[in-house]
């Protein structure tokens, strides 16, 4: 039902879907294809979807561009490269959501409900400000799931389903028997010193947590850990927010913008809402490796019989973080088996709805 291919080494697009189109089995069956460019290609990106269509006889191709892209257990990065991925689906049991909608299909919530709910897997701007709307609305569809990512392009940024264009989303929305499991794996450890109440905030500014100046807690969370491990945390800090309600494990990790030492403030990359908590975290190899490890363990085991996967990891992780290109994916295939998979380097992933940092987002397929 899946075929996965990689390619990269030439500079055109056109050139990438034939290396690419070439490695497919074509048999004739696939219904619906998956393809990540890197953004080098996205002025070309709608010229290889067109390659692609009439390649493989997929009308429906859903993707986007990232800085980096993956296939298999390979990746891409800082070079024009494309990963796709197809499959051979049922029909009726997919909907997708075109790029330039200023909605959702209006006959989608009914679909959705028809088969008990469906997994969303869709691809996002950051800079468009209908982004959050556009999760929110297809959240709120019954029984809907929705993961994805977001593309991280230095031009504009293209994405496509159907047809290529731009706007806040698109996607497709899978029949839930299609998804076998969905897991989140965090790129950031806790530091261990604790959960603190945002007393008082305004934005991103952060003036108290609990009830003491923020800089000054902070600075308390540091000075507890070992003087090498303080000097190490220091450098990839980040600020967290736990998700009410969902473990110890789910939060959304928000850089730290600054810090004010006259005033006692510090300011994250993000809504700081008095009354929530607020968790100080690291961005670690040795934490990422392990979370991965068992996240991927954990859904595997969950569909043992899964037959192909879609991995959405943020730009921080790959090669910035893991062991060279492969190093992420080489983790990643050793829990979940040599099985097609296809993927984008994000600039945000996308988790029951939520917009999250550092992390990765792993997708199985029945």
């Amino acid at each position: 039902m899946f075929a996965c291919a990689l390619a990269e080494g030439v500079p055109d697009g056109i050139g990438l879907a034939e290396r690419c189109l070439g490695q497919l089995d074509r048999h004739g069956a696939a219904t619906l294809g998956f393809v990540y460019g890197t953004d080098m290609l996205a002025e070309q990106f709608e010229a290889v979807v067109d390659r692609l269509r009439r390649g493989t006889g997929i009308d429906a191709w859903v993707g986007t561009v990232g800085m980096g892209v993956m296939a298999g257990a390979h990746a891409a990065f800082q070079t024009p490269a494309l990963a796709v991925m197809t499959a051979a689906l049922p029909a009726g049991s997919t909907q997708l959501i075109e790029p330039a909608a200023k909605g959702l299909p209006g006959d989608l919530a009914a679909w959705s409900a028809a088969r008990g709910g469906g997994v969303a897997v869709v691809h996002g701007d950051a800079r468009d400000g209908d982004l959050a709307d556009r999760l929110d609305d297809l959240s709120g569809l019954a029984g809907c799931f929705v993961a994805g990512g977001l593309g991280s392009s230095r031009v504009r940024l293209r994405h496509c389903a159907g047809g290529v264009g731009t706007g806040p989303i698109s996607g497709v929305v899978l029949a839930p028997e299609l998804v076998a499991a969905v897991g989140l794996t965090q790129g950031c450890s806790p530091l261990g010193t604790g959960r603190h109440l945002i007393s008082k905030a305004e934005g991103g500014l952060i003036e108290k947590l609990d009830d003491r100046p923020a800089l000054e807690v902070l600075q308390l969370a540091l000075e507890r850990l070992p003087a090498p491990e303080r000097a190490r945390a220091a450098r990839r800090l980040h600020a967290a927010l736990p998700i009410a309600g969902r473990g110890e494990s789910d939060y959304l990790v928000r850089d730290l913008v600054g810090v004010d030492p006259a005033n006692g403030t510090i300011a994250i990359a993000g809504e700081a809402e008095p009354g929530r908590e607020l968790i100080f975290v690291r961005r670690d190899l040795e934490g990422a490796t392990a979370d991965l490890r068992r996240m991927a363990s954990r859904i595997r085991a969950a569909a043992p019989a899964a037959r192909a996967a879609l991995y959405f990891s943020c730009v921080a992780r790959g090669p910035h973080l893991f062991a060279g290109r492969d190093g992420e994916l080489g983790i990643l295939q050793a829990e979940i088996g040599d099985i097609p998979l296809a993927g984008l380097f994000c600039d945000g992933e996308i988790f029951d709805g939520r917009l999250y940092g550092y992390t990765g987002v792993l997708a199985l397929l029945a």
